[in-house]
């Protein structure tokens, strides 16, 4: 839940004083006000200044009588709490759920649990929560939790800061970290990790609270669960890049070649090569002991049980190259697919190669080839028919994704080059030009970390991995020329089952 009080100008000599007045009130004190909104939470804090309550949990109704006590106090409170929502301009609630992640000693999903919170009792955990400022700002940052029993201590960093922070009481309740100064706009990571505790578990922390005085700040980060975007905004955003092909010119072959960098292919990453209209080919880490070469096709039936499709619009798979499995595939559409465990490595360059050609009888057949560019060998992937269309290569693209949640939290870039297509009478044409473009997770802003580009001869994408800048959906980007690399491929030669 986001609360934005827009700073106004206050001319009330009191409330003009409220930074300095807070500015007695003991960390010990302002701890219990966290988590109350707008004027309720200058109310509270003055309170703490002009009372003798003693720390604790802070009740409005008898600590408002113990002020009535000295109506001169009370009136001048009320007033400044009436003027004063500049003190607390914006709070917000950033679910765990969808913005926090295990990073050590190892990903996953250990602590997470089904009702939204991550409750933990394992001592080397360490959980991150990231959100994104658009400028320097002053935070206050607690933690909406509790313990099953006793008391627990939890050491939180943000950045170079080490604070130690209590959590007690067994009803949810703001816990303070204390105040926190970014000095550069941009991703914001806060981790904690269990130093003491009584119980089974360190505790049980639903969200992480953060307020600021800082005019005019914004705070991006995945609100809510509608649309299931904890799961998307966890994975993190896909990014893309359509290029830019001949027109008025059927086009029957689509290349590119892919180089990711060292230490830019953590688990979870699919690095798409050849997109088209009516699928995908590329390659994927699927786990820290296998990956694989992955080429699907959809089926003109529109569903996302592969079931249900009827078998006249079934895909067929016509061909598949040695230790290549084919199956079906569901979730995000559905159709065939294949796909070759294959151990690539980063820092090489592979070649993608895709046809796509109609068959005469109303159908299209789609043929994908992979190969290590340094042997110059191509082999086959597998042949699939399509039925109920007569199309050519169209929608020549490739994408970027984070197919694993447990690991959105981990940066991944790629490099794209020497892009081309070849048409029907058998000229080449280089892809020099792509629009580059995020989905759903990007565009809403529920995640910034995504961005695209060009360098020299190549086009890259990189995304997740809470990085500072962010790419610009809708630009175009150009590569360097690179014609004396047009693709060596004899087409009479290549393996096709």
């Amino acid at each position: 839940m986001v609360s934005n009080g827009g700073h106004s100008h206050c001319p009330n000599v009191l409330c003009q004083a409220i930074p300095a007045i807070l500015s007695f009130v003991p960390e010990s004190r302002i701890r219990n006000c966290v988590g109350y909104r707008g004027q309720m939470s200058t109310m509270c804090r003055l309170t703490m200044v002009a009372s003798d309550v003693p720390p604790g949990r802070f009740d409005p109704t008898p600590n408002m009588k113990h002020l009535l006590q000295n109506p001169g106090i009370f009136a001048s409170l009320m007033l400044i709490a009436a003027q004063a929502s500049a003190v607390h301009a914006a709070d917000w609630s950033i679910p765990l759920a969808g913005n926090a992640f295990r990073s050590a000693p190892e990903s996953g999903s250990s602590g997470f649990q089904r009702n939204g919170t991550i409750a933990w009792g394992d001592t080397e955990a360490v959980y991150s929560v990231y959100f994104h400022v658009d400028r320097p700002a002053d935070l206050h940052l607690a933690l909406q939790a509790h313990v099953r029993e006793g008391q627990s201590t939890l050491e939180v960093r943000v950045g170079s800061e080490t604070r130690q922070t209590i959590v007690e009481g067994t009803q949810p309740a703001p816990q303070q970290i204390g105040r926190i100064k970014i000095r550069k706009a941009g991703y914001v990571r806060v981790d904690f990790q269990g130093v003491k505790r009584a119980g089974q578990v360190y505790a049980q922390i639903r969200d992480l609270l953060v307020s600021s005085d800082t005019d005019g700040l914004t705070v991006d980060f995945v609100k809510t669960n509608e649309g299931n975007m904890f799961y998307w905004g966890r994975r993190g955003p896909s990014v893309h890049l359509r290029y830019e092909v001949p027109r008025n010119r059927p086009l029957q072959f689509a290349y590119t070649e892919i180089t990711v960098p060292v230490g830019q292919d953590p688990i979870g990453s699919y690095f798409m090569a050849n997109g088209f209209g009516e699928g995908y080919f590329g390659f994927q880490v699927n786990s820290a002991s296998e990956r694989r070469i992955l080429f699907s096709v959809w089926s003109p039936f529109k569903t996302n049980n592969p079931r249900d499709i009827p078998k006249d619009q079934r895909i067929l798979a016509l061909a598949r190259g040695p230790e290549v499995h084919i199956g079906q595939f569901g979730n995000e559409g559905s159709g065939g697919q294949s796909f070759l465990v294959y151990p690539w490595k980063a820092g090489s360059t592979y070649r993608f190669l895709t046809e796509v050609k109609p068959d005469g009888q109303g159908s299209t057949i789609y043929t994908s080839w992979f190969g290590d560019k340094s042997t110059g060998d191509l082999r086959l992937i597998a042949s699939f028919r399509r039925p109920k269309t007569d199309v050519s290569l169209h929608g020549f693209h490739s994408f970027l994704e984070s197919f694993s949640p447990t690991h959105g939290y981990i940066g991944r870039r790629a490099l794209y080059g020497n892009v081309w297509v070849r048409d029907t009478t058998e000229q080449w044409h280089e892809c020099n030009r792509a629009r580059f473009s995020v989905d759903a997770t990007g565009r809403g802003r529920h995640r910034l970390d995504f961005n695209g580009g060009s360098d020299g001869k190549y086009f890259y994408m990189q995304n997740c991995g809470f990085f500072d800048e962010t790419g610009r959906p809708g630009d175009t980007f150009t590569r360097h020329p690179s014609p004396d690399e047009q693709p060596a491929i004899n087409f009479q030669t290549l393996p096709r089952g």
